[in-house]
């Protein structure tokens, strides 16, 4: 029931629908492309970005580390220095005194000799006056 004049037209007619159809697809798939090509691109500055700002941090962070490490070795080496200045306080207190009762111990030593030889000399006188007197 169709002539083939008609069938023919309405064949034509959705060729050419189809073909519009494909270009059309075509075209929202190169704008769909283009579009994630673009969204892509925007995205991987956005990471670059991104990146970078991390590397600062890190690179911040690190030299913060290094500033407080190297604060603290002074800071240590500060308080070295000073307890190595109160051990040779200590020391040089120590010597002195060992020092002063060196003396306090020779001039005891002396005295005793002192009175050693006073004893001595004081008995021997009164043995020399026993000897004498029953002699």
């Amino acid at each position: 029931m169709v002539s083939k004049a008609d069938r023919e037209k309405a064949v034509y007619a959705y060729k050419v629908d189809f073909a519009q159809l494909k270009s059309e697809i075509q075209l929202i798939e190169r704008n769909d492309f283009s579009m994630m090509k673009t969204e892509n691109d925007r995205l991987e500055g956005e990471l670059e970005k991104l990146k970078q700002r991390l590397r600062d941090e890190i690179a911040r962070t690190q030299a913060s580390v290094r500033l407080d490490l190297n604060l603290e070795k002074g800071r240590v080496r500060d308080e070295a220095s000073a307890q190595e200045i109160k051990m040779k306080e200590t020391d040089t207190r120590i010597e002195s005194e060992i020092s002063g009762l060196r003396t306090q111990m020779e001039a005891i030593k002396f005295q005793i000799m002192q009175y050693m030889i006073g004893t001595m000399t004081g008995a021997g006188a009164l043995i020399l006056a026993y000897l004498r007197m029953f002699k």
